[in-house]
């Protein structure tokens, strides 16, 4: 056992990634089985949803479980901006033959609030991880008194230092590779972001809680590698994406088993906010990084029509592929399996 088994009661110091949109208790479930930290993303889900996927994850395991939860600022509607936006996508309406939204709803993500913070409490789960820094203090507090632990991602060192002041229990350092959101919230400069193994030595040096490494491992050598450098565990999103407990889209599948996937980029296009993801057409005429991009969530809204009309022909053109830069470890077999990999990286070190 190390830090983090002893810190979340688990065998294994791996947690599963919480990736939205392609995943739900059933991935959870098979890596804690497994003797890892399945992970629930709930920045998208309503508090019943959650209670009920934690019902159903406890139905098949007994281990613990990690909910993770946003917690950005909501941006005000601006008309004038998301205009502006929402012109840039006008060719693409006309070519698809499909009439321009007039309104600028679309798909929200839900930052961590007190309907939130009273589910955490009713349900109690092992560990509470956020993305985007940490709620407010009243909040945060609220978690604590449900007994979980309480973890985030940190970009840099200054975010990693900002997060252990704030007393969390241990810190993910998210490096360049990591596919998803950007865990980035003391700054939105990119040019501040660094790679896995250039971050976590900086990291673990710089704190004192255990350190989480995460972006870009694949495989047993990566774990390996992450924990001569002095991480406490590994978490690992991209390689679970093609297992059959995952949720991932037929049309995400295929772009993963493809080549496209070896090339990847950090986009603002489909969000509002950096985030990693296979390059599509979108990504190549748009982006990647496009000033006009409204603030996160708001950007998702202009594009989200021709997403649907896209993948209802079987064209990934407006979909956000996200994934590391390392999808070597993705392949189409139980998370079990995956899990059982990657645990090998920890049994050469012992």
């Amino acid at each position: 056992m190390n830090r983090l088994t002893n810190l979340f009661n688990i065998d294994l110091p791996l947690i599963q990634a919480p990736m939205a949109g392609v995943q739900g208790w059933e991935l959870a479930a098979a890596v804690t089985l497994t003797g890892g930290l399945g992970s629930l993303p709930c920045a998208t889900l309503t508090p019943g949803t959650i209670r009920d996927a934690v019902h159903q994850f406890r139905q098949h395991s007994s281990g613990s479980i990690n909910l993770n939860f946003f917690s950005h600022t909501s941006p005000s509607q601006n008309a004038d901006m998301q205009k502006n936006w929402l012109d840039h996508f006008r060719p693409y309406y006309e070519e698809w033959g499909i009439p321009t939204p007039s309104g600028t709803s679309g798909p929200g993500r839900r930052p961590f609030d007190q309907d939130m913070a009273d589910l955490v409490e009713e349900v109690k789960p092992a560990v509470v991880s956020f993305h985007f820094g940490l709620p407010e203090p009243r909040l945060l507090s609220a978690v604590q008194r449900s007994g979980a632990k309480i973890i985030s991602s940190a970009t840099t060192v200054e975010e990693a230092l900002w997060l252990e002041a704030h007393e969390v229990d241990a810190i993910i350092a998210q490096g360049l590779e990591a596919g998803g959101h950007r865990g980035m919230f003391l700054s939105q400069d990119i040019n501040a972001q660094a790679g896995t193994f250039a971050l976590l030595p900086q990291v673990v040096e710089a704190v004192r809680v255990p350190v989480i490494a995460a972006g870009g491992i694949a495989d047993a050598a990566g774990v390996r590698a992450a924990m001569t450098l002095g991480a406490s565990g590994v978490q690992v999103g991209t390689a679970y994406l093609l297992c059959p407990e995952a949720r991932t889209s037929a049309i995400h599948r295929t772009a993963l088993s493809s080549e496209a996937a070896r090339h990847t980029a950090l986009t603002n296009i489909f969000s509002g906010r950096p985030a990693r993801g296979i390059v599509n057409r979108m990504i190549r005429e748009l982006g990647p990084i496009h000033p006009s991009a409204p603030p996160f969530p708001l950007a998702t809204a202009a594009s989200a029509p021709l997403r649907a009309a896209a993948e209802a022909r079987g064209a990934d053109d407006f979909t956000p592929l996200w994934a590391g830069q390392n999808v070597s470890g993705c392949r189409p077999i139980p998370a079990a399996d995956i899990t059982r990999g990657l645990a090998e990286g920890f049994a050469a070190l012992r």
